[in-house]
Order: structure tokens, then C-alpha cells, then sequence
């Protein structure tokens, strides 16, 4: 078993001014000894962030947050697999009227297709990819 962080979770860590380490400590004390991992949609998200920030100072922050992350978790890309069961989930849930966040629903499948969790702090979006195992930190 184990978890795929979704950005929220580190976006939060680095506003608050923890070090990759500190956060990492803090998900193991939540959440056990489980293997922390990335989506490579996640990572997408995160990179997407280091280059909308508003000051070269945050820019290089949040930058040298994602390579202290980077030096220590997996990241598990988009798969052919992770696409089929992604556009099965997005087809179902949007014909019973259920609109997941594009980006939320592929990290979701990730997950789904890794057996994992996802680690959130936005909880609303996940719990509606249906067996999903969510956790909120």
C-alpha cells in the first residue's frame, strides 16, 4: 500500500514553511510506514506553480521545495493504463452528472491503478472517484 500526494498536500507544506523532510516526517506520523509517492500529473501541477509565482524569491522557494521532494519520492507516470481507466471514470461519472477537476481525476486513477491512496487536503473532489481510498492530512 501507499500514497500519492496530491499537490494540495505539498502546496500547503511549502506555504507554511516546512522543509521536504519536516512534511515527509509528518505524513509517516499520519499515516504509518506506506511508500510516498508522486503522479506525474501532480508534478505537473507543482512545476505549473514554481513558474506562476509572483516574485522571483517564491519562484525559487517553491522550486527548491519540488527538488528536495524530487530527491527522495517516486514519481509514477501517466500510463496507458492509468489513461483507459481514467476516460472509463470520467465518461461514468459525467453521465450520472459527477464533474471531477481534469487533473484531480488523473491523479486519482494513478492512484486507483497503483492500488494506492491519495494524501489530501481536498478531500471533496477525490471522494468522488468511486473505490478510492482517501486520506486527508
Amino acid at each position: 500500500m501507499g500514497l500519492i500526494l496530491d499537490s494540495s498536500v505539498i502546496i500547503a507544506a511549502e506555504r507554511r514553511g516546512e522543509t521536504a523532510e519536516q512534511l515527509i516526517e509528518r505524513i509517516l506520523r499520519a499515516t504509518g510506514d506506506q511508500d510516498a509517492a508522486l503522479s506525474a500529473v501532480g508534478l505537473t501541477e507543482l512545476v505549473h506553480g514554481i513558474y506562476r509565482a509572483s516574485t522571483p524569491e517564491i519562484r525559487l522557494r517553491r522550486e527548491a521545495f519540488l527538488n528536495e521532494l524530487l530527491a527522495v519520492l517516486t514519481v509514477y507516470p501517466y500510463t496507458r493504463e492509468t489513461a483507459l481507466l481514467a476516460g472509463k471514470l470520467d465518461g461514468e461519472l459525467q453521465s450520472r452528472g459527477v464533474v471531477i477537476p481534469f487533473a484531480d481525476l488523473l491523479i486519482g486513477a494513478t492512484a486507483l491503478a497503483l492500488s494506492y491512496s491519495v494524501l489530501t487536503v481536498n478531500f471533496r473532489h477525490f471522494e468522488r472517484i468511486p473505490g478510492l481510498s482517501v486520506v486527508k492530512l
